[in-house]
């Protein structure tokens, strides 16, 4: 079963219960030197990246065929457009095929960053067509591709509402200027539970490990937002000066509760899947997913940020190096950066808007929706984010390494 957003309705249930946890998650970025909070938003999503310089594509410029073929593909996680449930169809891709004859191939492919990557890494080194114009990876995935030549650089003139970009983003560690990537949505990353089946909640990672929960408990295949929640749980400051030591420390919890079979199974996307059925009851998982599920299944779950902080990540539209319908893609990329589109968007998938002028454009598209703090966070609610600090490659190198063994991949 895929699980995609409705329609809106005009309450929004789980934005209460996430000003009451005032917990909170920071994106999978970079490098903070101190807390969060009192920057607010601009400060935590500029932090978000991380390290490396771009080496120039894997091979020579690809022909574009845009004008000739009117046609553009791209890979996307799941529930993460809007889709019209009745009609089956999502509204803004069909008015953007009306607005410019341009047909869009949507995929939900994106199950987690390095699974993904697995997949289309060879075509990338050789330069070859993976098959998508249009791919949405997170910040740390996103610097490695940068980093490798393994996307094209953007033509902003092209993409005129790329001005449109939050200041705070428009320069980020990763990919200086925005030369190769633009935010789609940024999100949090928390803790999420069946309210019926958990009635005392779950309010720290701790509480995840109750002997009542033992099998019917998930987390997530991203390392930064596990593994992060974990240190977290364990005083440490994922923004600031930490390495081996906590973080192995951190995996080894995680190792204990999956080999007792406290923790049945690490996923991506597919989580929600198994909080619909029953199978999993409390999560590590993303604001958004769970306001989706809500509005979708009867209001069953809660989200709410760990006592002791959440996660908050971006995630980034870039155009594979071998890519065929360049100009296409940034004609997309242009309109989804139209403050009324990013409305729209936004009021689908709950997650964090990046476009500037979306939130004033929600006053007239769901004015319940401008107060949103997983959508337009305040300083309250970003004050118990952290962002996963920038890793040197050889940390990345060893870190994933020891987390892919420890999930069994």
């Amino acid at each position: 079963m895929t699980l995609r957003p409705p329609r809106r309705p005009p309450a929004d249930p789980v934005v209460a219960a996430l000003v009451r946890a005032q917990s909170a998650r920071v994106s999978r970025r970079s490098v903070l030197a101190a807390g969060a909070g009192s920057a607010g938003l601009a400060a935590l999503l500029a932090a978000c990246g991380t390290g490396g310089t771009p080496s120039g594509q894997a091979s020579g410029p690809v022909e574009d065929r845009s004008e000739q073929e009117k046609l553009v593909r791209w890979a996307n996680w799941t529930l993460y457009l809007d889709y019209d449930e009745e009609a089956q169809s999502y509204p803004t891709l069909e008015r953007f095929t009306e607005e410019t004859g341009i047909e869009v191939d949507y995929a939900e492919d994106i199950e987690d960053n390095d699974a993904y990557y697995g997949k289309i890494q060879g075509q990338l080194a050789n330069g070859q067509d993976i098959g998508q114009d249009l791919i949405t990876l997170t910040d740390w995935m996103a610097a490695r591709l940068i980093r490798l030549g393994y996307t094209q650089e953007l033509d902003k003139a092209n993409i005129p509402n790329a001005a449109n970009l939050l200041a705070s983003l428009q320069d980020v560690s990763f990919d200086p200027g925005r030369a190769h990537s633009l935010t789609w949505q940024s999100g949090l990353g928390g803790l999420a539970w069946n309210k019926a089946q958990v009635p005392n909640g779950v309010r720290t990672v701790s509480d995840l490990w109750a002997p009542e929960l033992k099998g019917r408990v998930e987390v997530l295949s991203e390392m930064r937002d596990t593994v992060g929640l974990i240190m977290l749980d364990q005083g440490v400051d994922v923004a600031g000066d930490w390495g081996d030591d906590e973080f192995f420390a951190a995996l080894d919890v995680l190792e204990q509760q999956i080999a007792s079979g406290q923790i049945r199974q690490v996923k991506g996307n597919s989580y929600a899947e198994d909080l619909v059925s029953g199978d999993a009851l409390a999560v590590i998982g993303w604001s958004g997913d769970i306001t989706v599920l809500n509005f979708e299944n009867g209001e069953n779950w809660e989200f709410a940020l760990p006592e002791a902080g959440g996660t908050l990540w971006s995630d980034n539209l870039m155009i594979p190096v071998g890519s065929p319908h360049k100009a296409n893609a940034e004609a997309l990329m242009d309109y989804y950066y139209d403050p009324e589109v990013a409305a729209e968007v936004a009021a689908y998938v709950n997650y964090i808007c990046p476009v500037e002028g979306a939130r004033e454009a929600m006053e007239a598209f769901d004015p319940s929706l401008v107060d949103n703090p997983l959508i337009f966070p305040d300083d309250a609610t970003l004050s118990r984010a952290k962002v996963f600090r920038a890793l040197s490659p050889d940390e990345e190198t060893t870190y994933n390494d020891a987390f892919q063994s420890v999930i069994g991949n």
